[in-house]
């Protein structure tokens, strides 16, 4: 669907910001790029719709390059949530999510249908919302309103680009909740800038995790938790917001180095067994009845969990990481 050929962007001389970046991002899929503070993260997003040019190499959008779509026949298909809500304040509800549509020459009735299936889909009663202006709603409301401005004309691509930081966290976590059901519903490809890794795991169906330009690991939340390429990628983990989640299981904690090695000693002996794939709730669980636990894979000891392991754990996902 979209796929990055040895992908450079430098603004001055011999000072890349992306460095030869090369990876594809499947039809229908959740792709999340994250990264501290200058790791190239939203200039790659904003790459795949031109608002920043590449230097050098070749982005594709089903197999043509993106230079040679008209700028209108490129953005048309290609939805874009700032961080920045960035609603036309003079404007309704209803004439902000059909900007598009109304410019591509749709009908009346099918940009009030549209206006209605999307603003029901996230839980707006749309009779009641479709007529006021941004300034009568909330910041998750208008958030919420920029989501679905961005999907109303059905694009095959959506791009956002930290939507989500400005806002309080139970509307975050609406909101998160909101894009994860939508994306269900209709599996557009969605490219989420994020520094928040608690928020990757939660959403993505693949991440990239970057550096300097770079790409450090690309995989699915589990393959990054349970296998950390390097040291880096060890070392964001466990500064970057990682939080309890079902999908975790105790070899998350062993991948962070929440355990011990060492030799159980005799009044431990009869303490409560689990495997690599035991999930963290059942974890939890375990912990609530016996201060340690052991970890056996077939027959094989493999090491400890404590209650200081596990609280070790926790505070890993209080720390926040940066912006790019």
């Amino acid at each position: 669907m979209i796929r990055f050929e040895n992908v450079s962007k430098s603004y001055s001389p011999g000072k890349p910001v992306v460095s030869d970046l090369t990876l594809e991002i499947n039809e229908g899929e959740f792709f999340v790029l994250i990264g501290p503070s200058g790791s190239g993260k939203t200039t790659t997003l904003k790459m795949i719709n031109r608002l920043i040019p590449l230097t050098t190499g070749t982005i594709r959008i089903q197999n043509k390059p993106i230079i040679d779509y008209t700028i209108h026949e490129l953005r048309w298909n290609i939805g874009y949530v700032l961080q920045q809500i960035a609603l036309f304040p003079n404007m309704t509800i209803e004439e902000n999510i059909t900007t598009v549509p109304e410019m591509k020459k749709w009908s009346k009735t099918q940009m009030k249908e549209r206006v209605t299936e999307l603003l029901t889909s996230v839980g707006l009663d749309a009779e009641s919302y479709r007529h006021r202006l941004p300034s009568e709603l909330s910041g998750g409301e208008q958030q919420r309103v920029g989501v679905l401005r961005a999907m109303a004309a059905d694009p095959d691509i959506i791009l956002m680009d930290e939507p989500f930081s400005a806002l309080d966290p139970i509307s975050k976590k609406n909101l998160q909740e909101d894009v994860a059901k939508l994306h269900q519903q209709v599996k557009k490809t969605i490219v989420f800038v994020t520094h928040d890794m608690q928020e990757a795991l939660k959403l993505g169906d693949r991440i990239c995790i970057m550096k300097e330009g770079h790409v450090e690991q690309i995989g699915t939340p589990d393959e990054i938790c349970q296998n950390p390429k390097n040291e880096f990628v060890r070392e964001f983990l466990q500064s970057g917001n990682v939080a309890v989640t079902t999908s975790q299981t105790v070899q998350t904690l062993m991948a962070m180095n929440h355990f011990s090695t060492s030799p159980l000693a005799l009044e431990e002996t009869e303490a409560l067994v689990v495997t690599k794939e035991t999930s963290v709730d059942d974890l939890i669980l375990a912990l609530t009845r016996f201060p340690i636990v052991q970890i056996i894979e077939d027959s094989t000891y493999l090491g400890k969990i404590t209650h200081q392991d596990f609280l070790a754990f926790l505070s890993s996902g209080i720390q926040k990481g940066g912006t790019d």
